[in-house]
C-alpha cells in the first residue's frame, strides 16, 4: 500500500463508528492491527479493506462478545460464526433476565415491599393461558408497553390482557381468591415466557402482589418476583366500549379452516359471506366453502395471515364465532361455546386480496 491508499486513525475511526482510543486498544490486543505504523512518529494508518473487519468487530462488541471469543470468531467458518453469534445472544438474554431479577430484589431492599396474597391458580392452566395471550404481544421500541401482559385479579377471576395495536387478547381464568382484594399490574411478556416450563410443572401456584413486583410461588416453594412495568397499559376497556354494533354473526369450524391456512400459507386471506354461507378466499384460487353459518348481510373481510392465524390457532373450542362490524372495523373472535378467551383483531384493506377474478 502507498500513503495515498491509507487513512489516519481519526479518519478510520469516523468511518467505523469507533473511537481512536478503541482502535489503539484493538491494536494492542491484536484484533485489529493497523495496515502501517510510522516508525518515527508511531502514527497508525488503516486501509479501506479493513473497514469490513472493523465493522464486524464493533457489532460483536455491541452484543457483548468477549475478546477471546472474537478472536475465535474471526478464525471460524460461516456456520461456526453464526453459532457463536446465537450463543452470545442466548448469554445476553440470560444476563438480562438475571439483571432484571437482581434489580427487582434490590428495589425491594430499599423499602417495605411486603406481598399481599392474591389467590391460587393452576400452574399448567396459567401456562396455557399465557401461550394464548403472549402471541398478541410485540417488541416495539417506540411503544415498549406493548410487550407487556396486563394482569387483573378480582374475587372471581384472574384476567390476562395483551395488545399489539392490531389485536387485543383477553383471557379469563378461574382461581381461588385469598380474599376480597382486587389488584392489577403489568409485567414484561419475556419475564413470563421464561417461567413457562416451570409453570407447566407446578399443579398450583400462588399469586402475591407487592408495590413493585408480582410474585408467583410454585409448589416447590420457589418464588419468582416479576418487576411491574411503570408505563401505563392501554385502556382496553375504552377500546372495547367504542366498538361499533355487531352487524354479522359468523360461526366457522376451526380445524378445517386452520388446515387450509397451514397448507396454503397465503400472505393475505379473505372470508366471504354470501347467502349466509362462508367461504375462504386465497389469492389465485377458487373460493373454498367453509363449514359454518352466518346471520347478517353479505360481505368480504380481508386479513393478513400474521394477524388472523395466531388468533385462530390459540382460540378455544372447535367452533369459532366472529362478531363482525364491517369490512374496516375490528372483529371480535371467541369460541362459540366458551367465552374465556376473547380476541379483537383488525381486518386489512380489501385491495390486498387478489381473488376478485376467481369469485362467481
Amino acid at each position: 500500500m502507498t500513503d495515498n491508499e491509507l487513512m489516519s486513525i481519526g479518519e478510520f475511526a469516523k468511518l467505523t463508528g469507533m473511537t481512536a482510543s478503541a482502535l489503539r486498544f484493538y491494536d494492542d490486543t491484536g484484533l485489529l492491527r493497523p495496515a502501517d505504523v510510522d516508525a518515527l512518529t508511531g502514527y497508525r494508518r488503516y486501509g479501506e479493506s479493513q473497514l469490513s473487519l472493523a465493522y464486524r468487530l464493533r457489532l460483536l462488541r455491541a452484543i457483548g462478545m468477549p475478546l477471546l471469543s472474537i478472536s475465535r470468531f474471526f478464525a471460524a467458518d460461516e456456520d461456526d460464526a453464526v453459532r457463536m453469534i446465537d450463543d452470545q445472544l442466548g448469554a445476553v438474554d440470560v444476563d438480562a433476565a438475571e439483571a432484571r431479577q437482581a434489580a427487582s430484589e434490590l428495589k425491594v431492599t430499599l423499602g417495605n415491599d411486603d406481598h399481599q396474597p392474591l389467590g391460587t391458580i393452576s400452574g399448567v392452566v396459567l401456562a396455557g393461558a399465557l401461550d394464548q395471550v403472549l402471541a398478541t404481544t410485540i417488541d416495539d421500541l417506540s411503544t415498549p408497553i406493548l410487550s407487556g401482559i396486563r394482569v387483573e385479579v378480582a374475587s372471581d377471576a384472574v384476567t390476562l390482557i395483551a395488545t399489539d395495536r392490531y389485536r387485543l387478547a383477553i383471557r379469563t381464568l378461574v382461581h381461588q381468591p385469598a380474599g376480597p382484594t382486587t389488584w392489577s399490574g403489568t409485567v414484561d411478556g419475556d419475564d413470563l415466557r421464561r417461567l413457562h416450563s416451570q409453570l407447566r410443572r407446578s399443579p398450583t401456584v400462588k399469586l402475591t402482589a407487592g408495590t413493585i413486583t408480582l410474585g408467583i410461588q410454585f409448589i416447590d416453594g420457589t418464588v419468582a418476583d416479576l418487576p411491574l412495568r411503570t408505563v401505563v397499559f392501554p385502556d382496553y376497556r375504552e377500546m372495547i366500549s367504542v366498538l361499533s354494533p355487531v352487524t354479522l354473526h359468523l360461526t366457522i369450524e376451526k380445524k378445517s379452516l386452520l388446515n387450509i391456512l397451514e397448507k396454503q400459507a397465503p400472505e393475505f386471506v379473505g372470508i366471504r359471506v354470501a347467502g349466509q354461507q362462508p367461504s375462504l378466499l386465497i389469492p389465485g384460487m377458487t373460493p373454498i366453502e367453509l363449514a359454518g353459518s352466518a346471520s347478517g348481510p353479505d360481505l368480504t373481510l380481508c386479513f393478513e395471515l400474521i394477524t388472523l392465524y395466531p388468533a385462530l390457532s390459540h382460540a378455544l373450542g372447535g367452533d369459532l364465532m366472529f362478531n363482525i362490524r364491517g369490512t374496516d372495523q375490528p372483529v371480535t373472535l371467541r369460541s362459540a361455546d366458551d367465552g374465556d378467551l376473547t380476541t379483537v383483531l383488525m381486518p386489512c384493506p380489501r385491495p390486498a386480496l387478489a381473488t376478485e377474478g376467481t369469485e362467481s
